[in-house]
């Protein structure tokens, strides 16, 4: 199957890594070696997907989809990591010689800074994982004494960081420009875009994605922030909360010519575009519209968007642009949130759907107004959705962020005994009293939430095929060349692969009647859509994806996980001799316990 949809970051962290810093206006000291200083970026060490000491938790695995999206999908569950984009950036964006390590082992880790002398050496984290920082910097004193330790990500808003960790420099914000004072370097060069492909090791049904060039979408990172600036939005407090975010590339210009160049080195025409709100930014979108047609760039875009945001677009300069899936916050029914404010969510999804741009929704567990009485009717409301994926997360008061300030001066947080650092990620349980909602009960209605959207609506990747289809019907022979080629790329395995899929799911889903049905009515559409090749295919694949449906399903059983590879990436250092390249795959190992 190719991976055409590739998540975004969520509103609520999990561990996708960003070394960011403090804001431009705060001046960073100059290390004494200048650029001239050898630096080691690293993520926290692994596994991920095991409960340790350190803070990981099985709960909370690397794999955004997995974690908050398909959680209860079983082997359909769309299953696949994603790079530390920020480090990478960092890096990309660097004159001194640089090292980057990514996912390592602790051993890996220790072997890396026992046997390597560096002078600055950089842990990005989130802040579940804040005991792994903890032991990682007192690894450095240990083996690195002279280095100078930098701590970032989401992780440092926690108060009183500097408490716990033995580092030098605690650093917020933007990263880049922070990184580039503290080395002496030029500040006014251009952001150099590093060259990411946006997931690896992406599999579902037992079956593991296509990862070929042109497979996989690259990683666009536009801007930083948010200027809509939600009250529990981390990511948009962690760049400067409501009104503020940081531009990479200002204008449409810009963008295009970094993405021309990640066509032309990673061979893509999709991107995920790391933007929190990429569409608000109208002139510059609606300028890379103007040279997508100009030049004919078939690209298929990957945005997050508010509904209101996405309302003030005509359905045809959507679909020009590209839009092939779209992360849209739907929080919850009669939202007061202003980028919600008179949307009708059921009816715009309905209206992306049918124009073939799927939608991941996203809603929130444990709103100030929710009960034991009315949760029941707001997963139902979020169900009715039928998106094509659901995100469903606790409403979590995230230090940094104006809901913490908030929860905090009614004095409503409970105790970090109570409400571990690691456990506060949005997926397990509440770190604060709520009002209505008695201790315990949040994880039952997060998990009830995650349930009856499967249960409903079905296995998200064949929901995925459903709205491809659709927009493959409505425009394969579009008169736009740009357009039509991109809807029957998009199309191109419906008859095929999809169509097995189909056809194992119906075999698996004899005991729900409701998707089952909605499983031969697309099959059915498939066949009369496609012919011959889509019945003579659908069984031959299907009975392959059936097998390998039935063996993932097995091993999950037995408490299988899975762990991604480790990355090594040197740069400014001509003479180094780097490790191979890791295999972009999932590592599978046994749970512990």
């Amino acid at each position: 199957m190719v991976q055409h949809t590739t998540p975004p970051g969520p509103r609520v962290p999990i561990d996708l890594p960003v070394l960011p810093a403090e804001t431009f206006e705060q001046k960073p000291p100059v290390h004494p070696l200048g650029n001239k200083a050898r630096v080691l970026l690293t993520s926290v060490f692994g596994p991920y997907a095991q409960d340790d000491a350190f803070g990981s938790r099985a709960i909370n695995p690397m794999e955004l989809y997995h974690n908050q999206v398909t959680r209860t999908q079983g082997p359909f569950s769309l299953r696949m990591f994603h790079r530390s984009w920020g480090i990478m950036l960092i890096q990309a964006n660097l004159t001194a010689p640089t090292t980057l390590l990514d996912f390592p082992t602790l051993d890996r880790f220790v072997e890396e800074i026992a046997n390597k002398a560096y002078d600055v050496i950089g842990i990005t984290s989130i802040i579940p994982n804040v005991g792994k920082v903890e032991h990682m910097c007192h690894l450095i004193r240990q083996h690195q004494p002279n280095a100078t330790i930098l701590i970032g990500g989401h992780i440092a808003n926690l108060p009183e960081l500097d408490r716990r960790i033995d580092a030098d420099h605690i650093v917020r914000g933007e990263g880049v420009r922070w990184v580039q004072r503290y080395l002496g370097e030029r500040t006014d060069r251009p952001v150099k875009h590093p060259r990411i492909l946006s997931g690896l090791g992406a599999r579902t049904m037992g079956v593991s994605l296509r990862e070929k060039p042109g497979d996989v979408a690259a990683t666009l990172i536009p801007s930083v922030g948010c200027p809509i600036g939600c009250n529990f939005c981390s990511t948009s407090a962690m760049f400067g909360g409501k009104g503020k975010h940081v531009d990479f590339y200002k204008t449409g210009d810009e963008l295009f010519e970094v993405m021309c160049d990640l066509e032309r080195n990673l061979k893509v025409r999709s991107f995920f575009t790391m933007d929190e709100n990429f569409l608000l930014h109208r002139k510059r979108a609606l300028r890379l519209l103007e040279l997508m047609q100009q030049h004919g760039k078939a690209w298929a875009l990957y945005v997050f968007s508010s509904a209101n945001v996405l309302k003030s677009y005509d359905i045809e300069q959507l679909v020009g642009l590209g839009v092939s899936w779209v992360w849209m916050g739907m929080e919850g029914k009669d939202s007061q949130y202003a980028k919600l404010r008179g949307a009708d969510t059921r009816a715009l999804v309905k209206q992306l759907q049918s124009h073939g741009i799927r939608v991941l929704g996203s809603t929130i567990i444990g709103l100030e107004e929710h009960t034991v009485d009315n949760l029941d009717e707001a997963i139902e409301y979020a169900a009715s959705h039928d998106t094509e994926f659901h995100q469903f997360m606790l409403y979590t008061p995230i230090p940094g962020t104006p809901l913490w300030e908030q929860t905090k001066a009614k004095g409503l947080l409970t105790d970090e005994a109570n409400a571990h650092a690691a456990d506060t990620h949005g997926q397990l349980r509440f770190n604060y009293r709520h009002a209505h909602l008695p201790p315990g009960v949040e994880t039952e209605f997060l998990i009830k939430a995650f349930d009856r959207d499967f249960e409903v609506n079905g296995p998200s990747v064949l929901r995925v095929a459903r709205t491809t289809l659709a927009g493959y019907q409505r425009y394969k022979d579009h008169p736009d060349p740009r357009i039509r080629a991109r809807f029957r790329f998009e199309g191109a395995e419906l008859p095929t692969t999809l169509a097995g899929a189909m056809w194992a799911a119906r075999k698996w889903f004899t005991d729900n009647p409701g998707v089952r049905r909605r499983i031969d009515n697309l099959l059915r559409e498939v066949y009369r859509e496609f012919g011959l090749k889509a019945r003579v295919a659908a069984p031959l694949v299907g009975r392959y994806i059936f097998r390998q449906l039935k063996k993932e399903d097995a091993r999950l059983k037995r408490g299988w996980t899975y762990e991604p590879p480790t990355f090594y990436e040197l740069t400014n250092q001509p003479d180094a001799k780097p490790e191979p390249k890791a295999s972009p795959l999932a590592i599978p190992q046994p749970a512990v316990g």
